[in-house]
């Protein structure tokens, strides 16, 4: 029953996210690292505001300990790349964040981490779950006398995490710059951090939606313009510079600038590519999934660059980032790294990063947004999530990845792939892609088109063709 997926092992609570589970889950991961021979460093352990993370990852820890391999437990609730961080810090073989990230409350889950701190391969996981069909006797230790008897520290990283990021940005600027910053954690884990950075260097920073709340207020943990609308009318109404929304577990991250309008995830990751090249002189790649704006091709064709394209899952990213040496990598959903930071996601840092931004450049988001707009041309992209019957998925993945059928889109294409479900590319520049969550039951239409009209219409040929 447990299956990882693009963000690790995600599952409904109370259904396979259960005590059991958990514990199958971690006894195959010890299994696999007595294999190895690799149980001599500890791993670490992290969990975010989600109902149960806390226990899940006493119940984590536990395996662990009785199995004979002590653990880091991170000693309360963390963003998942200050979990990351810690096990690039300490060069660990193996940490976990127990988190559902940007999922619905109903779900929780397990992020697996591997040496430098980044997301676990899907070799490696695929292994995980061979490990895990095979187990069958549980080995754990009570978290208290594992405590007494030093198989578990406790540790906090926070201020080492705060530093490794307050290290990369021009402090004076933003210091002088003094900005008005408005910052929505979506009831996640992201304040703490976000807070001290941005209140030590002198931003005038409010916060909304923090109090611990394991629904996250009714709504999706995920910033988008649906989801941030409390935070867009409080920008515009109170003058500040900024709107900053991070997910459940702080790895993505949403913007809403000064004119209340929401910065797509693309238009991040454009804004701080143009930003790093253009002003401050940094050379090199930029990395992007399948599902992600082509401005960035444009951007670092005129730079003198590459763009390199990837399947869906931040491990893809992160490995490319490694073989390239790349500026940035990053994905429409909003997560992205930095080269020298973390090889995951980080929402806190590349807030950051858009604060002093606009600190050095002196100028506004919006402003900034349509000096590349008018230099590379306006796009827009258009993300559809698709339900269906659950035994209605072998039907639609045999016509689209077997057959190899595509509707009637009444515009020339370029050419076809399925190195990650379907992207069509279309002669115009445009591109739609469909593919299943690796999280959730959904089919996954996109489409990027130099209208919105083209892009909903390509949309809606190919669910109709789907008949979903």
């Amino acid at each position: 029953m447990i299956k990882f997926g693009t963000g690790g092992w995600r599952a409904i609570i109370g259904d396979e996210f259960t005590k059991a589970n958990i514990q199958v889950l971690v006894q195959g991961l010890c299994d696999k690292i007595h294999k190895e021979n690799k149980q001599e460093k500890p791993v670490i352990i992290g969990y975010d505001r989600r109902f149960l993370s806390e226990e899940g990852a006493k119940w984590s820890a536990e395996v662990f300990c009785g199995n004979s391999i002590k653990v880091h437990f991170i000693y309360k609730n963390s963003p998942t790349p200050l979990i990351m961080f810690q096990v690039k810090k300490e060069t660990a073989y193996y940490g976990i964040a127990v988190t559902a990230s940007h999922n619905p409350a109903l779900y929780n889950g397990i992020k697996l981490f591997t040496e430098g701190g980044r997301d676990a391969a899907m070799e490696i996981t695929d292994e995980i779950e061979g490990y895990i069909k095979k187990v069958k006797e549980i080995k754990s230790m009570p978290f208290d006398k594992a405590v007494n008897e030093h198989m578990i520290e406790i540790i906090d990283p926070f201020n080492d995490y705060i530093d490794s990021i307050m290290v990369f940005l021009d402090k004076s600027a933003i210091i002088n710059a003094r900005l008005k910053v408005l910052l929505d954690p979506m009831h996640g884990v992201s304040k703490t951090s976000l807070q001290t950075i941005l209140l030590t260097l002198r931003c005038d920073v409010d916060v909304i939606n923090d109090r611990h709340d394991t629904l996250f207020g009714g709504k999706l943990p995920s910033p988008s313009a649906a989801t941030l609308g409390k935070l867009s009318a409080m920008v515009v109404e109170d003058n500040y510079d900024i709107g900053l929304g991070t997910d459940g577990d702080a790895d993505r991250l949403g913007v809403i600038d000064d004119k209340g309008r929401f910065i797509h995830p693309n238009e991040i990751m454009m804004l701080l590519y143009y930003y790093l090249v253009k002003y401050k002189g940094w050379k090199g790649d930029v990395v992007r999934n399948i599902a992600t704006t082509h401005v960035l091709d444009d951007m670092a064709a005129d730079f003198g660059f590459m763009c390199h394209e990837v399947p869906v899952g931040f491990k893809h990213i992160s490995s490319k980032l490694d073989q390239t040496d790349a500026v940035l990598g990053g994905e429409s959903s909003g997560g992205l790294t930095v080269r020298g930071h973390i090889s995951g996601k980080d929402g806190i840092f590349a807030a950051s990063l858009l604060v002093e931004m606009m600190a050095v450049t002196k100028k506004k988001l919006s402003v900034i947004l349509k000096e590349i707009y008018d230099k590379y041309g306006y796009r827009i992209m258009i993300e559809n999530s698709y339900t269906f019957d659950h035994d209605k998925k072998p039907k639609l993945s045999k016509m689209l990845y077997e057959d190899k059928l595509i509707p009637e889109f009444g515009l020339p294409i370029e050419k076809l792939s399925y190195e990650d479900g379907l992207k069509v590319y279309f002669n115009n520049g445009g591109w739609l892609v469909a593919r299943f969550s690796g999280t959730e039951p959904l089919l996954r239409v996109f489409a990027e088109m130099p209208d919105e009209k083209q892009a909903q219409d390509v949309c809606d040929r190919m669910k109709g063709f789907l008949g979903i």
